[in-house]
């Protein structure tokens, strides 16, 4: 039974399952949603980066932060369809596009990203962006150029959320997430941890999604990559174990979704992630970079694909998939 009433007491009572039973309750939830042999391969692209004037305290591209990340204006759409290309000939499903805004403008920018978009659900791949805060016209606007999914973290707890996000709130986020799911278009949200939040945080967040008039079909969960020059360069990784517990829980509270073992993961060895892929991962992303921060080399995921009998999950494997535009021609 899918439930969106979930109490903070239950989830907290999940979360604190010993290890290994909550390890084998997940497990078996996943099982029956679905097919534990396939894994979503998604490949993220940065389309415009830097120059952020947000202040996550996590993101080298606040441009309030002294990092090493290489400002650069929005791409031009045959650059971004040529990365598309490569990526779907390597076994990705899903392609996101990323934009350091900190929201959608209507202006030549977002109508070149809509045509992005075209051009990539034109190849038949599912289509996601991330662009910061949208509104609800343009939302619809990202539907009708057939975009799949939208991703949108909410980071943490609303508790927690002042401590590292001041220049938008809790409630924009949640406000962009009902401006996406009521284009149609599918949900992507989940978040980090590691950033010094407590448990209760992390469980926060989890209930926050759980009890949403719909759980998203995407729930991100990312260890945070420290990276010098923001605020939280200095922070000790996070434990596998929690990861772990994150992944777990998600999955059985939210059984139906797509709980994607993301940021962090370059830092795991071959059984670390089977064990998050064991306890309900079932999404990745694929490709030597996630917007700025490292992430597992190609040969590398295609060796632990081999040596755990996965394999790639389709693209619209639940739903239809949306309108197909003519492609626009790519230029290699």
């Amino acid at each position: 039974m899918i439930r969106t009433d979930w109490t903070r007491k239950e989830i907290t009572d999940i979360y604190n399952t010993p290890i290994l039973e909550l390890i084998y309750q997940a497990a078996t939830v996943h099982r029956q949603h679905h097919d534990p042999q396939e894994v979503q391969v998604c490949t993220l692209l940065s389309v415009k980066t830097g120059g952020c004037p947000e202040d996550c305290a996590y993101c080298p591209q606040a441009a309030r932060y002294h990092t090493n990340v290489k400002v650069h204006k929005l791409m031009e759409v045959d650059e971004v369809l040529d990365a598309a290309q490569r990526a779907k000939e390597s076994g990705s499903t899903r392609f996101c596009m990323g934009a350091a805004w900190r929201e959608v403008r209507d202006n030549r920018d977002f109508d070149k990203v809509l045509d992005m978009v075209k051009g990539v659900n034109g190849m038949g791949m599912e289509v996601c962006c991330t662009l910061g805060m949208l509104t609800d016209s343009q939302a619809q606007k990202l539907k009708e150029a057939g975009l799949y999914a939208y991703n949108h973290n909410l980071d943490t707890s609303e508790e927690f959320y002042d401590d590292i996000i001041t220049t938008r709130t809790y409630d924009d986020r949640l406000e962009t997430l009902g401006s996406v799911r009521k284009a149609g278009i599918s949900v992507c949200s989940g978040g980090i941890i590691g950033m010094g939040e407590q448990q209760e945080d992390r469980i926060g967040m989890l209930l926050t999604l759980a009890t949403l008039p719909e759980h998203p079909e995407s729930v991100p969960v990312n260890a945070l990559v420290p990276v010098e020059g923001t605020p939280l360069e200095d922070q000790e990784r996070v434990s596998v174990w929690e990861m772990i517990r994150m992944i777990a829980t998600a999955r059985i509270i939210m059984p139906k979704a797509m709980v994607r073992l993301s940021a962090g993961r370059v830092r795991m060895n071959t059984e670390e992630q089977a064990l998050c892929f064991l306890a309900g991962a079932n999404s990745i992303f694929a490709g030597d970079k996630l917007l700025t921060t490292p992430n597992p080399e190609e040969d590398a995921d295609k060796q632990l694909f081999q040596t755990l009998n996965i394999r790639p999950r389709p693209s619209f494997k639940n739903g239809e998939a949306p309108v197909k535009f003519e492609q626009i021609p790519v230029h290699v």
